[in-house]
Formats: C-alpha cells, structure tokens, sequence
C-alpha cells in the first residue's frame, strides 16, 4: 500500500511523508525543519527515509535537508536552477524520477521562485501533484522572484492536468485563500461551499489538504482569469478595465497581497 501523511511543521507548513508499506520506505516532500520527520521515523523503527524531495530553495523548505540526510543517507532530488542543499540529483523540465517505485514527472514552475518544480505522478486510477508553494487550495504563491507573466503560465499548466489530481501543497492557508476568493467572486457558490466545509475542518483541527484539480478551477480564483466575473472583480479593484487574462492575474496577485 501506498500513502501520503502530513507532518506538520512550524505554523503552517506541511511536510509530505510519501509512504511505501511494501518496501517500508518513505520519501519527504520540502523538509524545512527534520525533527517530525526524524519523530516519525523514530515512531516507525523499520521505516528507511530514502529520499528528499525539493520544490524550491525557500529555508521552510530546504531547512532540515542536511540533517536528514546525514542521519539517514536519503538521497536528495531538487531544482537544478536553485542552490539546494545537500542536493545529489539536479532536476529540469521534463525530467522522470523513479521514487519508491513512483514515477514522477519533473514540471518546471516558476513564479513564485524562478527554478520551482512541481512532481507530478501520472497514475490512471489516482494521479497526484506535489505543487510546493506554486498552486495552494484555492490560491497561489506569491511572486517573489518571478513575473506575472510567468506565474500564470505555470499555474495553466498544472490546470491542464487531469480533474481528479489531488493537489499536495505545503501551507494550510485554504481557509484565508478561500476568503479572498468570496471577495472576488461573492456569488459562486462553489467557493460558499468550500468556505463553509474548510471552516468546520479547521474548526476541528482537520487537515484541508489534499485538494483536487476540478475543485480548484471552480473556485480558485487564480486559474479563473478567464470568467467574466472575475475579470470584472479584478477591474472594478483596480479601477481601471483590464485587458487580457494575464493582467486579470496579475491585479488578482497585487489584490490577494494586501488582502
């Protein structure tokens, strides 16, 4: 059996434990801090952390890389346009790994850091994406190195990937994301729903997260610079008519910042 656990850490991150009960070895996913995945390891004795996966280069993501791999050997997968520490394995574009026995496709998304990759695995029965900081439940990175321009070309390709991906992202910010997508789009009742349903799962210190790529595009305001609404929300914000879906985007981003 194959599963994916979230570790929580710091705030509100997540660090994803992909777990392989066959082979009882585990992978993490942007390990800003290794003490709850050095815990969980010390709870589950005949587990091997094998490798380390790296979405970007921010210290909430790197932090407890070298820790971790001096301790266990794991073998270190991450941007090769980023300093990543430790790194042994330097990823682009189009790139395949094979991880505890997964195939994961390298896609390259820059925006929020100029060299972020997602990992996406391509399974017919339950594909799933590893989107680090680039595309949140019902939101989306902040640009802090790269362009409008590009943010938005990243976040259209992870659109394009099929409805039922779930979506493992690295921050529990659904609830706040979500109530900026009211603001945009009062009148959706995708995202009434989804406020209502993520409240009571905070509420009761349940996890958001996973999320699903259909759920996104009906109420994720970031992959919705297409719909009249939005673009009108985004104009009226900006008071001024904005021309073009990447414009809308961009006043979306500016918006969500001072939000």
């Amino acid at each position: 059996m194959f599963k994916i656990e979230a570790l929580p850490a710091f705030t509100d991150n997540y660090i994803w434990l992909l777990q392989d009960e066959a082979t009882q070895r585990c992978a993490a996913v942007d390990p800003g801090d290794a003490a709850p995945v050095l815990r969980w390891l010390q709870e589950h004795p005949t587990w091997q952390l094998s490798d380390i996966l790296i979405t970007h280069h921010h210290h909430d993501h790197v932090g407890g890389v070298e820790r971790l791999k001096a301790e266990t050997g794991a073998r270190v997968y991450g941007p090769a346009a980023e300093n990543i520490p430790a790194r042994d394995e330097a990823l682009s574009d189009g790139q395949r790994i094979q991880v505890l026995d997964k195939v994961l496709q390298v896609i390259a998304v820059p925006g929020h850091t100029l060299g972020h990759i997602a990992y996406f695995h391509a399974d017919a029965e339950q594909p799933w994406l590893l989107s680090g900081d680039t595309l949140f439940a019902a939101g989306c990175g902040r640009l802090f190195e790269g362009t409008a321009e590009q943010m938005f070309a990243s976040l259209q390709r992870l659109a394009a990937l099929p409805d039922c991906t779930l979506i493992y992202c690295t921050h529990e910010y659904t609830l706040s994301n979500l109530r900026f997508a009211r603001a945009v789009e009062p009148g959706n009742p995708d995202i009434q729903q989804r406020l209502h349903e993520v409240a009571a799962l905070r509420e009761a210190n349940r996890f958001s997260l996973p999320t699903r790529m259909n759920i996104e595009r009906a109420s994720n305001p970031f992959l919705r610079s297409g719909v009249e609404a939005v673009q009108q929300a985004a104009s009226e914000h900006s008071g001024r008519k904005l021309e073009g879906d990447v414009a809308v985007f961009a006043a979306l981003r500016a918006w969500k910042d001072r939000f």
